[in-house]
């Protein structure tokens, strides 16, 4: 596999408003461990869309393990439209703007800003074709946007050699343990009720 897209939740489908949440360092982590053996097989280019949430933090998951030990590998952020992060938050269009600075390659499917929703079934038209596999942050528990994702990359799987990874809730919770131990056991609303990831969105632990 040489280019694998990477998408899921939207930060709003998780409950995720604060950029300073616990759980999205816990996301990159999850990304990174699944990317690690790709890379070291072969793998050399990250496609994302750069979507607030799962996708802008994978992008930044990447760009960390290119600085720290795959200098190598390469960055694509393709849009759907131009300007995606024009209604954004001044801190997350700074966050945007960290990110497509430093990927390899920028574009946009449709050279407008949005029209419509034609627009996204185009994008993800586009990353399909353009990738060999897709790994998801998505629980088939707890559905949201990446489950149409999924619906047309497991119908790539079916045509073609193309490879569908997931990271799922239990995934997510194994990597919050091994990170922090005892602590995981302290990501539950009660602590986290501003910016915490919500009991109908999903859980990093039995507690919750």
């Amino acid at each position: 596999m040489k280019r694998i897209l990477i998408t899921g939740y939207k930060a709003s489908e998780l409950g995720i408003f604060s950029m300073k949440h616990p759980g999205i360092a816990i996301i990159k982590k999850a990304i990174q461990k699944r990317l690690t053996p790709l890379l070291e097989e072969g793998l050399e280019w990250v496609v994302v869309s750069g979507q607030w949430g799962v996708e802008l933090w994978a992008a930044e998951a990447v760009l960390e393990l290119r600085e720290k030990l795959y200098p190598d590998l390469k960055l694509a952020v393709i849009t759907p439209f131009l300007e995606q992060e024009e209604k954004w938050s001044d801190d997350k269009k700074s966050s945007y703007a960290s990110v497509i600075q430093r990927a390899n390659y920028v574009n946009s499917v449709t050279k407008t800003k949005y029209e419509g929703p034609w627009q996204f079934k185009e994008r993800d038209k586009f990353v399909l074709r353009n990738s060999d596999g897709i790994l998801l942050v998505y629980d088939e528990e707890t559905e949201g946007s990446p489950k149409f994702m999924k619906l047309q990359a497991d119908q790539l799987v079916a045509r073609h050699a193309y490879t569908v990874i997931t990271i799922n809730a239990l995934d997510l919770q194994n990597v919050s343990e091994d990170e922090h131990g005892d602590y995981a056991g302290e990501l539950n609303e009660d602590k986290y009720e501003d910016s915490g990831i919500h009991t109908d969105k999903w859980h990093f632990d039995d507690d919750i």
